[in-house]
């Protein structure tokens, strides 16, 4: 499994629109930015065709401390969220079917 960095999404908007690689990276990073700062102030930022970030509470509970059993207190936090968009949900299931046949 691969994973998608800054460097190669700057990348692809630079093959994609021909931006100079800088200013790509720089657009990648304010996409980036403007994402994340709704979210710290707790808004739910919705990408058509992509899906949903939203910011969740969530309540302090106990836990279990996997090595000994033992409980352990889990702090109440923020946490971000995601909900794929029904096309998103599609074009995964299309590259699931396709891949599924290869092995």
């Amino acid at each position: 499994m691969a994973t998608v960095t800054r460097a190669d999404l700057a990348d692809a908007v630079h093959r994609e629109t021909g931006l100079p690689r800088r200013d790509a990276a720089r657009l990648v990073d304010m996409a980036i930015e403007a994402i994340a700062e709704r979210l710290s102030a707790g808004e739910t930022v919705m990408i058509s065709e992509f899906g949903s970030f939203r910011v969740r509470d969530k309540r302090a509970r106990e836990g279990r401390n996997p090595r000994t059993g033992e409980p352990a207190p889990i702090q109440a936090r923020r946490v971000v969220t995601f909900r794929p968009s029904q096309v998103l949900k599609m074009r995964i299931a299309e590259g699931r079917a396709d891949t599924g046949n290869e092995t």
